[in-house]
């Protein structure tokens, strides 16, 4: 049986390190993009500053506690993989950033985990509940749902639909958070857009990058379950399919996203996407799957870039 210990030098910064790596912060940071486009796409506009303030601290805070709960759920399996597979030693993958299961290589305790998810959790639902109580509902229930989706590791690649659904709540929290009614058609698109994304851009290149390993433990994943191949296709269409759904959700939602800025997000987006899906879909190769990762995890962010500067030239 092999195994991955964590070794690494002494010190707060490296006990910070293992904490950011249990929440994913390189990743999370890029996330947060997600939910201020879509506040800026309800409101219409720049939301008061108080607001801006108390949601960067909420959706920072509720991204770490919930990227930390899935490690922390995932533990026991994690640590299945890695005494049976070893050190991955592939480089060049976001979630890997600082330490890729510090929780699983024992970098820190589980208490200490628990403990970590608890305080960034209250942080976020005192914040989600400042801002809308419904922001706190739908951190609760995607709370619930993360959780839901790591239990289901070894039942159904299906799960990948939970995964979906809990990436979208937080765009969707943000909503809420800027205005009290938003339209129901621009929820569903603004759903359909982040989901699809999620799908294609994220859970299968994830899955894909742990797909060998996971096979060894039982786990049922999109890769696994439909094989390279099928996976592959369906993140091409499943990020065609976002791409095609941000051209009308832009300029018909509130902010009104002029036709040339819609062009470009559109056109930068493809950019961003395609060109990896399908070499991806071509290759079938693990480093496609992460360059995939990568770039799409970018994403977000684009799309933001492109809506301030509608903001600054309208």
């Amino acid at each position: 049986m092999k195994s991955a210990s964590c070794v690494a030098p002494e010190g707060r910064g490296f006990v910070l390190t293992v904490y950011l790596a249990l929440s994913r912060t390189p990743h999370g940071l890029l996330d947060l993009a997600g939910p201020f486009c879509a506040a800026l796409l309800c409101r219409g506009g720049m939301p008061p500053l108080s607001v801006v303030a108390l949601g960067i601290i909420t959706v920072f805070a509720g991204y770490t506690a919930v990227y930390a709960l899935n490690d922390i759920v995932d533990y026991r399996s994690d640590k299945r993989q890695l005494e049976g597979s070893g050190e991955d030693v592939r480089a060049n993958y976001l979630d890997a950033a600082f330490i890729r299961h510090p929780l699983a290589r024992g970098c820190l305790s589980l208490p200490g985990a628990i403990v970590w998810f608890i305080l960034w959790a209250l942080v976020a639902f005192a914040g989600a509940y400042a801002l809308n109580p419904v922001c706190a509902g739908l951190l609760v229930v995607g709370c619930l749902l993360e959780t839901t989706y790591c239990l289901l590791l070894t039942v159904t690649h299906l799960r990948a639909l939970i995964n979906g659904v809990v990436k979208a709540l937080g765009p969707l929290a943000a909503a809420y958070a800027v205005v009290p009614d938003p339209s129901p058609w621009f929820l569903v698109g603004l759903f359909a857009w982040v989901f699809t994304w999620e799908i294609g851009g994220q859970n299968i290149p994830a899955d894909w990058h742990d797909a060998s390993r996971d096979a060894l433990t039982g786990a049922r994943t999109m890769p696994v379950v439909l094989g390279y191949a099928k996976a592959s296709r369906l993140a091409v269409a499943m990020l065609s399919a976002s791409l095609f759904l941000s051209v009308p959700l832009l300029p018909l939602s509130p902010l009104a996203v002029s036709a040339p800025l819609t062009l470009i997000a559109c056109l930068g987006g493809a950019w961003l996407l395609l060109p990896p899906a399908l070499r991806l879909a071509k290759s079938l190769d693990d480093a496609q799957a992460a360059a995939l990762f990568n770039r799409a995890s970018a994403y977000p962010a684009l799309v933001l870039a492109v809506l301030v500067a509608h903001l600054l030239f309208r």
